[in-house]
């Protein structure tokens, strides 16, 4: 803490508070010269003092080395300097006339994954260190890998030692090529790459005139010009309140920290989990009020209308809602040293100002952190270990993924047993049964204020007067391969039969329950949930339910199946060839397709996932509409 007062000496106490600041990790294998780099920039930025210097020229004098290690400035553990390397999150602050930072040295150990996961959550920036002898190495590709998977908008490579290959063009370039390559499967938007040496200062702090071909910034420039402001979610406003202020009868304020979005006097808010709603009255702050407050700030929020709101619960506008879920799916890093991951316990969720007990369910896939491979056969997770995991809450959370969110889509699980952190967690997305990171409408929770009432006729006794089960017979195929004809035909036999029968058309729709969707993914998946709970309705009445709607993707078809009671669902798969279909296209939706004019469509521009296994496959090529209606009404008939 003395470092930081003593580095503002040179400024003005408000212009050193006004300066915006920048988190930036380091990472790299052993010897690649992270702690050097560090003490490089902070040597040539002015930023270490005389009995500081005085330590380290001490200290290298011990260890028999002739001039001054910058890297003891950061390698502060005895463990550390005696063997060379980081092995701890080192943090050390300093400011230029621009900006202010916080270093965080992070160990390149893959045994320290968990330090460098830590060192490296609220970072800006990440700097990468390469060794331009050895080039892009396993934990090169590791450490973009943890910055990609820990979101950090903004990557810096330095290839380092470039002096050890006098500084050769070619070397560089193909560093450059190399690791470009391997990023370009990473979430990773924003990389720059800078030849240096961090021992002898090129392009540290000064450009190196050993490099007169590199035209590019120097380390230090590009840290004082990068630009963050637009890194901020300033969209989406989440307030987790931490305290409630009641000093007196005619005061109760709601205190916490502005992790995203802005907020103004005036606005509507709406309180969770309550979903009770009322305006922002004041914004109170030590300073005097404000009118509007944003992302980092600090502020006690007052509202016009009396609501009760405790600590964990979370203040947000009312249309735009977080997810409100109890389970989801969530990237995990393991961090304890003693016990595994362990599916019995009772693990305490740490989620913004919220606590909440939660389990572990599943166990989706191990990452291997140097491969990228996904071990499917893990069956639990290890100290340092990352995997893919189901956590299911006692209580509901109000979660964002975590790309969009760095803050409430993060968590830690806690050990009840001795309150040690055992993992840090990211949310992918709010729901386990979701095999994508969309942000869609499908499996979202149902409102906490809505209990669910008994009907007043029940399911067995609408059954017993119609003389038959309720069921749902999902068809579903491409565009013009029959689906529509074949539930017209099944629906006019049944009704024959004295069935009571209800249809849901994908297409009928669409003039209705759905005219306001469109075709992408996102309003597809809505489409077809909205039918799902349309049938499971009707389905409940004791009708039998004839769907027919494309649902494209295994998932979408997954849910509607689970939706309904065991046994009373059956999906057809109606196949026909994209040949044939384009042949019975009499309206050329398919040439529009081919040509552009319709965006999204199923088979063209978008996939179709055909079922693997069916409760039955009609052919309409091989088969005609009537066989196909019969083989329907045969395979169903038995279940009614």
């Amino acid at each position: 803490m003395n470092d930081k007062i003593e580095n503002t000496s040179n400024y003005d106490v408000e212009e050193y508070l006004s300066k915006e600041l920048l988190r930036f990790t380091t990472a790299g294998s052993v010897d690649d010269g992270k702690s050097t780099l560090i003490g490089r920039l902070l040597f040539d930025s002015k930023a270490i003092f005389q009995d500081q210097m005085d330590q380290l020229e001490e200290s290298s004098k011990l260890r028999g080395e002739e001039g001054v290690n910058l890297a003891l400035l950061t390698d502060g553990l005895r463990s550390e300097r005696e063997q060379g390397i980081t092995i701890d999150v080192a943090y050390r602050y300093f400011a230029t006339p621009k900006r202010k930072f916080i270093i965080a040295d992070t160990p390149g150990h893959e045994q320290y994954t968990r330090n460098m996961v830590t060192g490296a959550s609220t970072a800006d920036l990440a700097i990468i260190l390469i060794d331009a002898r050895l080039g892009v190495l396993t934990q090169s590709r590791r450490h973009g890998f943890i910055a990609s998977l820990l979101g950090i908008p903004h990557v810096m490579v330095c290839v380092n030692k470039m002096d050890l290959v006098d500084f050769d063009k070619g070397v560089f370039d193909k560093i450059v090529k190399d690791y470009t390559e391997f990023c370009a499967k990473l979430d990773i938007h924003d990389m720059t790459f800078i030849p240096i040496s961090a021992l002898d200062g090129d392009n540290v702090v000064d450009r190196s005139e050993r490099a007169p071909w590199y035209t590019g910034p120097t380390v230090m420039h590009h840290l004082e010009n990068v630009v963050i402001a637009s890194d901020q979610n300033l969209i989406d406003f989440r307030f987790p309140v931490q305290y409630v202020i009641r000093p007196h009868l005619n005061f109760r304020g709601f205190a916490g920290r502005i992790p995203s979005g802005t907020i103004s006097v005036g606005e509507e808010i709406v309180a969770l989990p309550s979903r009770k709603t009322s305006r922002i009255k004041e914004i109170v702050t030590l300073d005097g009020n404000l009118q509007e407050a944003s992302a980092g700030e600090s502020v006690t929020l007052t509202l016009q209308d009396e609501i009760d709101i405790s600590r964990g619960e979370m203040i947000v506008r009312k249309n735009n809602l977080p997810r409100i879920e109890n389970k989801f799916e969530a990237t995990l890093c393991w961090m304890d040293d003693v016990r595994k991951l362990d599916y019995g316990t009772p693990y305490i969720v740490q989620h913004t100002s919220r606590t909440v007990q939660g389990y572990i369910r599943e166990l989706r896939y191990l990452i291997d952190v140097n491969t990228l491979h996904r071990n499917q056969d893990a069956e639990t997770l290890e100290l340092n270990e990352i995997g893919r995991v189901v956590i299911e809450t006692a209580m509901p959370l109000f979660l964002d993924p975590y790309k969009n969110n760095r803050e409430t889509g993060s968590f830690i699980l806690i050990d009840p047993s001795n309150n040690l952190t055992v993992a840090a967690g990211m949310v992918r997305y709010a729901s386990s049964r979701t095999e994508s990171d969309r942000d869609d409408l499908m499996f979202s929770g149902a409102s906490m204020n809505i209990v669910k009432a008994d009907v007043a006729v029940s399911r067995e006794k609408r059954e017993a007067r119609n003389g038959h089960k309720g069921h749902v017979v999902w068809l579903t195929g491409l565009v013009r391969s029959g689906k529509s004809t074949i539930a017209k035909g099944v629906a006019e036999a049944l009704f024959n039969d004295g069935k009571q029968v209800f249809s849901l058309d994908g297409d009928v729709v669409r003039h209705g329950i759905c005219g306001d969707l469109g075709f992408s993914e996102k309003d597809r998946r809505e489409s077809v949930r909205r039918i799902a709970h349309l049938a499971r309705m009707a389905s409940d009445a004791g009708q039998v339910v004839i769907c027919s709607t494309i649902s494209p993707r295994k998932e979408m078809r997954d849910f509607a199946r689970a939706l309904m009671p065991e046994g009373t669902f059956t999906e057809v798969y109606v196949n026909c060839g994209i040949d044939e279909c384009r042949k019975r296209d009499t309206d050329g939706l398919y040439a529009k397709a081919d040509k552009g004019e319709i965006p999204n469509f199923t088979g063209i521009s978008a996939a179709y996932e055909a079922p693997e296994q069916p409760d039955l496959i009609v052919d309409t090529e091989a088969q005609s509409p009537a066989e196909s209606v019969t083989a329907v009404v045969q395979l169903i008939t038995p279940k009614l």
